[in-house]
């Protein structure tokens, strides 16, 4: 693959399949499950801005259903990058400052890919690829 042409596509794969495999990921293990039972956890969920149970629960379904969406589909996605970055380290600093590394893999490798995805941007193979925040 020495050829400009192909490593560049290579480089839109690469980022197409991060982008759709990183936000199935968040949607099927925080997301959705969050959207499915609103009250139990509106009941459950950690305050650690003081913002209220439901406004913290209301940005964090935004970052957990609608940035991911936005990313999957390669629009904004720096953007949408940007509350899923916030939600993630709010939560390694501030909900569990007690986690180990091993604790807060997950979060981690959350954080890796879409600071990756920040960095990267969509790709070549997004619905937004024209627009100017791209």
């Amino acid at each position: 693959m020495n050829h400009p042409h192909l490593q560049q596509h290579a480089h839109d794969w690469a980022l197409l399949f991060l982008r759709i495999s990183a936000s199935l990921l968040l949607l099927a293990v925080h997301g959705l499950p969050k959207l499915l039972d609103l009250q139990a956890e509106l009941g459950r969920i950690e305050d650690p801005l003081g913002l209220g149970q439901g406004i913290t629960l209301g940005l964090a379904l935004f970052a957990e259903v609608a940035c991911p969406l936005l990313i999957a589909l390669g629009l904004f996605t720096r953007l949408a990058c940007l509350p899923i970055l916030a939600v993630l380290g709010v939560s390694l600093v501030l909900v569990h400052p007690e986690w180990s590394l091993a604790d807060g893999q997950f979060a981690w490798l959350l954080a890796i890919i879409f600071v990756t995805l920040l960095i990267g941007g969509a790709g070549r193979f997004a619905l937004g690829r024209n627009l100017r925040w791209q």
